[in-house]
């Protein structure tokens, strides 16, 4: 995929003009005029919000449509889109991709001018939308979107690429950053930063922030090469933050933590590695020009410490040498005489090629069994297998076998020719990653620029250990090379912890080595200030997106049905925080009453496909300059705006998912999104239910309960799904949560539809019972009643044994060593209740839905399959996500999902019961 370039924005206008027959008039430069660009970037602990604003009026008598151009990186989530017109706003929604898309059709369907979201680079994708402005109005874009800086070889990058296709009045970049680490060193490059544009950019740098503006006069945007099309080019902001502390950095904010780990001050292992070379047909030319030209810088830049082997092939595979040797003058000139004679011929053999390079780490392995070193394999192909074994399959399932965990296989697909999904997923089950090398004048250096990313490793098996916490992004990292950073977040089950502890464990050369970092509360607490002034759920957003995205790596690894699970959780995610993924789409929803218009993003093809497609999407333009055609646009009635359908593409997410959609929904709105639920219909009893769940012959279920167990010891929780027959649910099903013969406590709910609980009942022994709904609580003792309210003070009682009180509309009735809470939930004018229980261990003996809570269990394996042993057995499960109703936040959290039978003994027709 070539260097990853972050934060990189091109604006441009488009101006069509259409009508039923062709008018000539002379259209003057005056009649639109941008009069207002804004571009404003803040980048808090690395994580970047970025928002594009653009001002434009229409100066003609006539109506005109505009087009907004914005080119984002791909690997961004755009979290808000709003246009503003004549004082009208129209914002955009995130919804599941399929609804969205079938209003997208509708649309287009009825002849409605549609947007376009297409990928048109390295890293970058443009998002496109139009409007049609009135005469003498005007109309604002505003764009949001989000994403979190990588670092690599030492830095971090912020590109903003500018082109706003004239002269504007109101012209200005900023960039705020914001590193608690403190900035070790900031610089400004680009055009737009250089020459004559050099005065119009000003930085400010203190110990923890720094601020870049970028505003060019009038007099700088007419540059004589500009003409009458404004100023085009780059900003780019270059910086890295201090390292005091070898274990990294850890921040704490609302629950949410990060951990920033990038030790330097290490010594390097030695590297072991075989660079294997396409040599066929198909690279001929440009490619095995400019490969030849990397490999030969690639060659200087080898640490005398290493070992490497050289392999090209095409049919057939050649060997430079046999075996590994060591990095020293002499070989170095063989090396380079071999590799000056590369020459482009004949068919692809990857399968063989692969296995040999394989096959020479380890004869080497077993000739130096003493020597601490990495082994990894690079490939640089250019196309499919065409020869020997060409079953993808079958070739990645024998470079797995030989390889055993023991290397790291790093895939570099050149062109749009080579299948890439192939090379990301035989690369990912080999511990390494693929990237796309361009076609491009540069693309030795993008060959180079990789090898130098892995250049140096300091730490093998790193492995991130923290206490407290839930919903963790990876924590298991094969190698970590000086130049990059790894970066952890997660939930903290307690925020009130006093102390949050970080541990990483690595091998270090020499020995293995513990790193621990400790945050206090009283860190926590002198850090609040700086917290709020970034935003207070900047941890929170930095957590949920990078998840997404490990997520979205992920599937390529799965099976079909593996993978509807993780698309669920990602779904599920992309909702709760307006993010535009592979599996939602943002529409633009005009007033009641006004027609959508819809922005629909394809899929990224080979170059040629791409022109093809634009050929066929009559009314849209791809050209990123201002255009004034010679027709007028119709006088009759305005038709402003568009709701606009924003969806991803496969290739942005190594061709996994479909789309990515954004803007802000309410949570009632999220609500109903995300749960999964039929219409009740009512029947005789429950032993229907029983039948359909028992049923030997498949049946089309619908979920009617997610329950959430906590975990035993363990981080991630288990969780498991109630599912019946669509057309046998009753109407209010009551099921048992907790039946305890030995205390002589027994809880049961009565659902409602959407998987809440609208009564729960605890009865203690004959002699006290409790019935919660959502007005209140009724205490029942030796026949007398007594009624509280939810909204009731801090109250307590007692009724024989059992201790009831009420605080914060959460209801704790508490018998011997079992706690159980109830919370009354509100989203809007709904209300539900919610039972926790809450105990050290399972009770033997305990029975229904929350009988096995807390769950013991042990992790045998989590990628790609998951397999746990729980109550003596092992099961398979997957990773999912449901919403924890146990506090009032209703954080979403990350669970192993078992079947029911895993965790509840008794069928389903044994926990239905009654209040």
């Amino acid at each position: 995929m070539g260097p990853v370039v972050q934060g990189v924005l091109l604006f441009s206008l488009l101006l069509r003009s259409s009508s039923s027959r062709l008018v000539r008039r002379e259209i003057t430069d005056n009649d639109l005029d941008i009069y207002s660009f804004h571009i404003k970037s803040v980048v808090s602990s690395r994580y970047a919000v970025t928002v594009i604003t653009s001002r434009v009026a229409n100066r003609a008598s006539e109506p005109r449509e505009v087009n907004f151009h914005v080119e984002l990186p791909k690997y961004a989530f755009i979290s808000k889109f709003n246009m503003t017109i004549d004082g009208k706003s129209y914002s955009g929604v995130v919804k599941k991709k399929e609804e969205a898309q079938q209003q997208y059709s509708q649309a287009v369907s009825r002849g409605e001018s549609a947007g376009l979201v297409s990928a048109v680079g390295r890293t970058l994708e443009e998002f496109k939308t139009s409007v049609t402005v009135a005469a003498h109005s005007k109309v604002t874009f505003e764009l949001t979107y989000e994403e979190l800086l990588k670092r690599r070889l030492g830095k971090y990058e912020l590109r903003i690429k500018a082109q706003p296709t004239q002269v504007v009045k109101d012209f200005k970049i900023d960039v705020h950053i914001i590193e608690r680490q403190g900035i070790r060193f900031l610089e400004t490059q680009g055009g737009l930063a250089s020459n004559d544009l050099a005065s119009a950019v000003s930085t400010n740098v203190t110990d923890k922030e720094a601020l870049v503006h970028f505003s060019p006069s009038h007099e700088q945007q007419q540059c004589p090469h500009c003409k009458d099309m404004g100023l085009s080019g780059e900003l780019i902001v270059v910086y890295d933050v201090n390292r005091p502390k070898s274990q990294g950095e850890l921040q704490v904010v609302n629950g949410y933590f990060v951990h920033y780990f990038a030790p330097s001050s290490l010594s390097r292992f030695p590297k072991n590695v075989v660079f294997i070379i396409d040599q066929s047909g198909s690279m001929r030319g440009t490619k095995i020009q400019q490969t030849r030209e990397a490999m030969l810088k690639i060659l200087d830049d080898l640490h005398k410490e290493d070992h490497f082997g050289l392999i090209t092939f095409d049919g057939e595979v050649t060997y430079w040498k046999d075996n590994l040797v060591p990095v020293n003058s002499d070989y170095l000139a063989l090396a380079r005489i071999f590799v000056e004679n590369i020459k482009s011929r004949g068919s692809t053999d990857i399968n063989e090629a692969v296995l040999k390079g394989v096959q020479m780490l380890s004869i080497f392995d077993e000739s130096h069994p003493q020597e601490e070193s990495t082994s990894i394999l690079i490939l640089l192909t250019d196309g499919d297998p065409t020869s020997g074994v060409t079953n993808l399959n079958e070739i990645q399932n024998n470079v797995r076998e030989a390889i055993r965990k023991r290397y790291t296989l790093y895939c570099l697909g050149f062109g749009f020719d080579v299948d890439y999904k192939f090379l990301e997923k035989i690369s990912l089950q080999n511990n390494g990653l693929a990237r796309r090398i361009y076609e491009d004048s540069d693309a030795a250096l993008q060959l180079q620029g990789f090898y130098e990313e892995v250049a140096t490793p300091l730490l093998l098996d790193v492995q991130m250990h923290y206490t407290g916490v839930s919903n963790v992004t990876y924590t298991s990292f094969g190698q970590y090379y000086d130049g990059s950073e790894i970066v952890v977040a997660g939930q903290i089950n307690h925020n009130d912890l006093e102390t949050f502890t970080a541990e990483v464990k690595a091998k270090t050369k020499g020995n293995d080595s513990i790193f621990h970092e400790v945050f206090t509360k009283s860190e926590r607490d002198a850090s609040k200030a700086l917290d709020h002034y970034i935003f207070e759920t900047y941890i929170q957003r930095l957590w949920a997106y990078l998840s997404v995205q490990q997520l979205l790596e992920r599937l390529v690894l799965l099976t079909e049905e593996q993978q509807t699970a993780v698309n669920e959780q990602i779904l599920a995610r992309s909702l709760d925080y307006s993010f535009v993924t592979p599996l939602t789409s943002m529409v633009v929803t005009k007033p009641e009453g006004e027609d959508p218009h819809v922005a629909h993003k394809p899929k990224e093809e080979k170059p040629l496909e791409r022109a093809f497609l634009s050929s066929k999407t009559a009314g849209r333009r791809t050209s990123s300059r201002l255009r004034i055609s010679s027709r007028p646009l119709p006088t009759g009635p305005r038709d402003y705006g568009m709701p606009l359908l924003l969806q991803s593409h496969p290739s942005i997410h190594g061709n996994h998912g479909k789309s990515r959609s954004h803007p802000v929904m309410q949570e009632a709105d999220l609500h109903i999104a995300r749960v999964i639920a039929a219409e009740p219909v009512q029947t005789s009893g429950y032993q229907r239910i029983a039948e359909s769940v028992t049923a030997a012959e498949p049946v089309q279920t619908s979920v009617l309960l997610k329950v959430l167990l906590p975990a035993q010891d363990q981080n991630t929780s288990i969780c498991f799904k109630i599912e019946v027959h669509k057309d046998v649910l009753p109407k209010d099903p009551v099921f048992k949560l907790l039946h305890d013969p030995a205390t002589g406590i027994s809880i049961n709910g009565e659902m409602l539809k959407r998987g809440h609980f609208r009564k729960i009942g605890v009865n203690y022994r004959d002699e006290c019972h409790i019935k919660a709904n959502t007005t209140g609580i009724m205490v029942t003792k030796e026949g007398k009643e007594n009624f509280i309210f939810w909204t009731d003070t801090a109250t307590s009682h007692h009724c024989d044994g059992v201790t009831i009180s009420l605080q914060n509309e959460v209801l704790n009735v508490a018998v011997g060593d079992i706690s159980v809470n109830i919370l009354l939930h509100k989203n809007g004018r709904n209300r539900f209740l919610w039972p926790d229980v809450r105990r050290q261990a399972p009770i033997p003996g305990a029975k229904g839905l929350l009988g096995q809570s807390p769950v013991s269990y042990v992790l045998k394996e989590a990628s790609p399959l998951v397999r746990l042993e729980m109550l003596g057995k092992e099961v398979q499960g997957t990773r999912d996500i449901t919403v924890d109703y146990r506090t009032h936040v209703k954080p979403t959290v990350d669970c192993w999902l078992v079947p029911f039978s895993a965790v509840v003994p008794e069928p389903l027709s044994e926990i239905l019961g009654s209040l």
